[in-house]
């Protein structure tokens, strides 16, 4: 029996051609809701980059990638910061190299260095810019999350010399979520099912992005969408069709949920 759903949210619950819900997709979710299922959102995304949820019912929200778990109810679940020290060497990295770089938190995120492929992601995701302020800033507030706009040849080398407590998570070729070490987006399932006493057979997964293959690995059921990689979809157990093509209400019919 599945006792939660987790979603991601841009190309599972959003679609990136309308940036909305589609309106099967919220219909399907509050009919599971009403059936006694919890849902929680499973995103890359800090808290203050979520605008896209509108009519959507949830229990819980899930964001950066399992680093930050918090309840409607207020109940805080997970909140785990990157360490100091690497953060420290990113500002000093990023001042000597113009890598574009956002420095997310639970309550603001700034960007350092704007550049192309910073511009091309924010429009994809119908995001407004973050305020652009000195890389010094971020020794001013609590990271949760390295947006870190460098071409995946480079990853190795800031991985093991700059953000040495974390590890990279990709969904988009331009751009690594960078948080600490031991969150992804499994982890932060096992959290939740902790806190409810669920076993991991009873919940279900949604995504269609590399930061997702961690849940739809490790769900009781995993579920793919029809516009993930193929490398995605083959750590699903089903795949169901895209995010456009009412995906979500497809597969939560399939497997009798709705």
């Amino acid at each position: 029996m599945i006792k939660a759903l987790f979603f991601d949210i841009d190309g599972t619950l959003v679609s990136f051609r309308t940036h909305q819900i589609p309106e099967s997709t919220l219909q399907a979710v509050r009919t599971a809701r009403q059936r006694g299922i919890k849902v929680f959102i499973a995103t890359g995304r800090p808290r203050p980059f979520i605008n896209n949820l509108a009519g959507l019912e949830y229990d819980g929200l899930m964001s950066v990638n399992g680093a930050s778990i918090i309840l409607n109810d207020g109940t805080e679940i997970e909140n785990k910061f990157v360490p100091q020290e690497d953060v420290r060497r990113m500002v000093g990295y990023v001042d000597e190299h113009p890598l574009s770089v956002v420095f997310a938190g639970s309550r603001e995120a700034f960007v350092v260095n704007m550049n192309e492929p910073f511009r091309e992601v924010f429009h994809l995701l119908n995001l407004a810019q973050p305020p652009i302020r000195p890389a010094s800033y971020a020794l001013q507030v609590e990271v949760q999350q390295v947006i870190a706009f460098f071409p995946i040849e480079q990853e190795a080398h800031i991985m093991s010399c700059v953000l040495t407590h974390c590890e990279a998570n990709r969904w988009h070729p331009a751009f690594a979520d960078c948080i600490a070490k031991g969150t992804n987006k499994a982890t932060g399932i096992d959290k939740v099912c902790q806190h409810y006493g669920w076993d991991i057979g009873e919940v279900m997964a949604f995504g269609d992005g590399g930061n997702d293959k961690t849940m739809l690995l490790h769900a009781g059921t995993g579920v793919a969408m029809g516009n993930a990689r193929p490398e995605v979809q083959a750590c699903a157990d089903y795949v169901t069709s895209s995010v456009d093509e009412d995906g979500v209400a497809n597969a939560l019919r399939h497997f009798g949920v709705i």
